[in-house]
């Protein structure tokens, strides 16, 4: 009997450069006018090219393109080091003169949420890291070219004037785009200056794959897994989370690695959201490449490589794998450290994930149970995109708690994800 398959093409591998925009008629003001899709290419010379798509401009001059001076080794560098001086500043942080009943030695911006009591020490050093992140920005777009000149105005311009856009980084180097920033000297609040406070930003990749993907039914719950380490079972608000996920989802909670895996292994595995609530490492073990893995309660390492390992047996099969994750642990929102470590998020979306959402650095745990809540709270409604409440977020922490920690929260693809049921 012939059997109809149902397909869905989740790449583009023209980067929309031999397919034109579909012909759509727009209204001012509407939601299709607010994407800018910026495209960072890495040439075999060790040459980066970049090209900015606006949608709301009219045709040819949605497009602009310039060589950079920069090279990639200087923007990951630099890259690392606002890595570093967020953990420094901020998860790092200890006072240096502690209120009276305070624990000496402490770290008062990682032990706690709510950051009100310490809102003048906290503004101070988000204008520092509002000013690293403009540097990174900066020194990127430096250079001496009339097409260079003219694209660094152009977006520089756009990603400061106008608030509330959908940008998309499709770029082959692994920057932690949230964290950048526009000149903070033109805003008179330095949280305004952040990418990530201004716009919902994604990181895209030209190795997401061509996957096969089958229908599900219309289901009253959404299909969730609680992947975790039971150690961290009673951090913050973590017994929260999975009371919130055993109430409005249909919910499998794993512990062992060997379940995970096995459970990748199956050629349907239908759940609409993975959450990870454990550790996070990268593994420097004296090889030239590094790893980045996680583990739940038992001694196994799960990178990228075994995930791939499960899934590649399925790649010509009718299969469903299609989950927006939630990788709640450290340092899983980086596409990588550098170019050659191994990332999980990135096999997660090449084997069909909708979107993958992790910290950049060493994330505190009460923290993360905080925004794990609050994230997943709002998923699970099914009104919002992934991009939409992770931009929320950040403004939400920021102005009700004086926290910046949200904004060291990436998404890799998944700015569209919305929960649909009806899938």
């Amino acid at each position: 009997m012939t059997q109809e398959l149902t397909v869905e093409i989740v790449r583009n591998p023209s980067s929309g450069y031999t397919l034109p925009p579909p012909r759509t008629e727009r209204t001012p003001g509407s939601d299709m006018e607010r994407d800018v899709r910026i495209i960072l290419r890495h040439s075999d010379r060790d040459t980066l090219t970049l090209t900015v798509y606006v949608s709301w401009l009219p045709s040819p001059e949605q497009w602009l393109n310039a060589r950079l001076d920069t090279t990639p080794q200087t923007l990951l560098e630099k890259a690392g080091t606002l890595r570093a001086e967020w953990k420094r500043l901020i998860v790092d942080h200890t006072a240096d003169n502690p209120a009276p009943g305070t624990k000496v030695g402490g770290r008062p911006l990682s032990e706690q949420v709510d950051l009100t009591p310490h809102s003048a020490v906290v503004k101070g050093l988000v204008r520092s890291l509002a000013e690293d992140g403009y540097d990174v920005l900066d020194v990127m777009l430096d250079g001496e070219g009339s097409s260079l000149l003219r694209l660094r105005q152009f977006l520089l311009g756009t990603l400061a004037e106008k608030s509330d856009l959908r940008v998309s980084f499709d770029s082959d180097l692994p920057l932690p785009w949230p964290m950048l920033a526009v000149d903070p000297s033109s805003h008179e609040d330095p949280w305004d200056a952040f990418l990530g406070h201004r716009h919902q930003v994604e990181h895209t990749s030209p190795g997401y794959e061509y996957v096969q993907q089958m229908q599900l039914e219309p289901r009253l719950k959404a299909i969730t897994s609680l992947n975790t380490d039971t150690t961290l079972g009673r951090v913050g608000r973590a017994e929260d989370v999975h009371g919130l996920l055993a109430s409005r989802s249909r919910l499998t909670v794993r512990t062992q690695g060997k379940d995970l895996l096995t459970a990748l292994g199956t050629a349907v595995l239908p759940e609409d959201l993975m959450y990870f609530w454990c550790h996070g490492h990268l593994m420097d073990e004296g090889t030239a490449n590094r790893r980045l893995v996680i583990k739940l309660s038992d001694a196994d390492l799960i990178d990228g490589a075994k995930f791939m390992r499960r899934r590649r047996p399925l790649r010509r099969l009718p299969q469903r794998f299609k989950p927006f994750v939630l990788l709640n642990a450290c340092h899983t929102g980086q596409a990588a450290a550098e170019p050659h470590v191994g990332h999980l998020g990135t096999a997660l979306i090449n084997l069909g994930a909708h979107g993958v959402l992790g910290p950049q650095i060493e994330i505190p745990q009460v923290f993360a149970s905080e925004y794990a809540y609050s994230f997943l709270d709002m998923y699970l409604e099914g009104r919002r995109t992934a991009g939409e409440i992770s931009r929320e977020l950040v403004r939400t922490f920021a102005e009700k708690y004086h926290n910046p920690l949200a904004l060291t929260y990436s998404l890799h693809c998944g700015l569209h994800s919305r929960l649909d049921l009806a899938s």
